[in-house]
């Protein structure tokens, strides 16, 4: 069946939210998404930035766009949030968690405030997203979700164990909705980055002498945000169709590197 060959990086055409939208991977994932002609959501806890991000996207691409500020820590936003997207763009048909914040105090500095903010930041929105979006992704033929997650879940590092249990976390529960939305024919999928040149990751790499990060990394660079959207495009798209409850490492070799 030639047929099956074709490519479909633009199929569904169903509109994606995206949290963490309006910079760094989200962004990146927003843009990547819109080149192929699917609309876009961009939620961030920056409203004007989400809007600047949703109509620079739209001028870019041509598609329609449609930005959301809100705080993912705060659970009562999220109903009002999801109706506006959905008035905006129609029925959602795929999500994009990645909204994040880092921790950066160790074990020793954990308080219970930057707790609950690590994990209502990545963890809980993904399990709240997913059931409140159930009805449209049921709905909406190959619908699917990515959540980005981080080598971090994997890699022992001291210096963000917040941030790390979080993202570990995350891994955990795609595997497990996974197994309920599959039902549904809904896929869900992880994508874990490594050292990507990020606003968030700026300030590390400023800070540290250089090539600190390069020297273990058998590609030898840092990611770019582009490079991590490209494939959480795949991963939405039906080019993936027989994809789900999958953890995809893109970094560039990190985590399999023996160097030092």
């Amino acid at each position: 069946m030639t047929h099956a060959l074709t490519p479909s990086l633009n199929l569904p055409n169903t509109p994606v939210l995206i949290t963490g939208g309006a910079s760094g991977i989200g962004y990146a994932c927003a843009q990547a998404l819109a080149a192929v002609g699917r609309p876009v959501a961009i939620w961030d806890i920056n409203g004007d930035r989400a809007a600047e991000a949703a109509k620079n996207i739209h001028a870019d691409f041509g598609v329609a766009t449609h930005a959301e500020a809100i705080d993912l820590r705060e659970l009562a936003g999220y109903s009002d949030s999801i109706d506006k997207t959905r008035k905006a763009l129609g029925p959602i048909g795929g999500l994009v968690h990645a909204a994040g914040i880092v921790d950066q105090a160790s074990v020793d500095g954990i308080t219970e405030e930057s707790w609950a903010a690590g994990i209502d930041t990545h963890l809980r929105p993904l399990a709240i997203l997913v059931r409140d979006l159930l009805p449209d992704f049921s709905a909406q033929p190959h619908s699917a979700v990515v959540a980005i997650t981080s080598i971090n879940a994997t890699l022992g590092n001291a210096v963000n164990p917040i941030y790390s249990a979080a993202k570990g976390g995350m891994l955990s529960l795609v595997r497990s909705m996974a197994d309920r939305l599959a039902h549904d024919g809904i896929r869900i999928n992880s994508v874990s980055p490594g050292q990507i040149l990020t606003p968030m990751m700026q300030p590390a790499v400023d800070h540290l002498p250089d090539g600190y990060f390069e020297k273990r990394i058998l590609l030898e660079r840092l990611g770019a945000p582009e490079e991590i959207g490209r494939v959480v495009r795949f991963l939405l798209s039906t080019e993936a169709s027989y994809l789900t409850a999958a953890e995809i490492v893109v970094d560039g070799g990190n985590i399999s590197s023996q160097r030092g």
